[in-house]
């Protein structure tokens, strides 16, 4: 339980929607008889699927040299891009993440055939991000390892609009805190009265899944693309509010 004064600065609104001052920059405060307040610290969340994703796809080629692996990996980067074009994604939700042409370290093929070897002297890694609907996840990431991406698998979630969901957090931890509030109140036998400070505080996010490599098979007649669901996303808000108490 703890009972703190009003604030000697300006009283102020409960304005959640906008970011605020950490806790460590709320008001001086005062004790004594005529200035008294009841201080909240709270904590809520909003829990909301994902309506976007970010496809990370890319692949890697090899050559006996540097113009046979660059040849490949012009081959298969074109159709990659073709495929996702042709598919209907708009071109700016593609954006290219790296490229590079090198040398392969003897260590990254020291248990291949001699044979292996000599075909693996140079490689191309090329890699993009593609923004799509979070229902369209499965089928992005589908053309472009069916087209030659074998380097692909990270699925960024996210929210178009991630505003909503966080004031909604804010809204609900500042509900929770005028609760709180409230029963210390009655507890001390005093009337809760109105807000008078409050922020709010933006928590971190989980982490996103590793990115996995995907390896196409020749072999392997055209599978149906994966079973990809969206991710929940948690928006949480911690919330310090002070209170009048009458």
């Amino acid at each position: 339980m703890k009972i703190l004064p009003l604030p000697v600065v300006a009283l102020m609104a409960a304005a959640l929607a906008t970011a605020a001052p950490a806790f460590a920059q709320a008001p001086t405060i005062q004790v004594n008889r005529e200035n008294r307040t009841i201080a909240i610290t709270a904590t809520d969340k909003v829990i909301v699927m994902a309506d976007t994703a970010t496809v990370h796809i890319g692949f890697i080629a090899y050559g006996p040299d540097s113009d046979a692996a660059y040849a490949t990996g012009s081959r298969i980067s074109n159709a990659i891009v073709k495929s996702l074009t042709a598919a209907g994604v708009p071109s700016d939700a593609i954006q290219s993440e790296n490229q590079n042409v090198s040398p392969v370290q003897e260590y990254q093929i020291d248990k291949l055939t001699p044979a292996e070897k000599a075909q693996r002297k140079f490689q191309v890694v090329q890699t993009w991000t593609v923004r799509t609907p979070a229902d369209d996840a499965a089928k992005i990431l589908d053309l472009a390892v069916k087209a030659g991406a074998n380097q692909s698998g990270q699925i960024d979630w996210s929210l178009k609009d991630e505003n909503t969901p966080q004031a909604e957090a804010a809204g609900r931890a500042l509900q929770r805190a005028r609760t709180v509030a409230g029963e210390m109140a009655k507890g001390l036998n005093v009337k809760l009265g109105a807000l008078l400070y409050a922020n709010n505080e933006t928590q971190a996010q989980p982490p996103r899944p590793l990115m996995q490599a995907m390896a196409k098979s020749s072999t392997m007649a055209a599978p149906e693309p994966l079973a990809i669901n969206p991710r929940q996303i948690e928006k949480s808000a911690t919330v310090y509010a002070v209170f009048a108490i009458e």
